[in-house]
């Protein structure tokens, strides 16, 4: 087992290493994910909860939001 996990990481580590165009690919995958994930989060996804005191409160609101949303969708059958 120890033999297959070596000479797989050395297959990968290897042609990670002969790579020339795929790790200016690799860092611009890496660098959209990055900017999907960590910027952007800030912009589309605001932190509504943190405007909720406790942990009672939090989930009182999430519940009320839950209420509120699925009220329409069980008035129209």
């Amino acid at each position: 087992m120890k033999n297959i996990c070596s000479s797989l990481w050395n297959f990968y580590a290897e042609g990670f290493r002969q790579m020339t165009l795929g790790r200016t690919l690799w860092f611009i995958i890496l660098l959209k994910l990055f900017i999907m994930f960590a910027i952007l989060r800030y912009f589309f996804f605001p932190d509504i909860l943190s405007s909720q005191p406790t942990d009672e409160a939090r989930s009182a609101f999430v519940a009320g939001q839950l209420l509120e949303r699925a009220a329409p969708a069980a008035a129209h059958p």
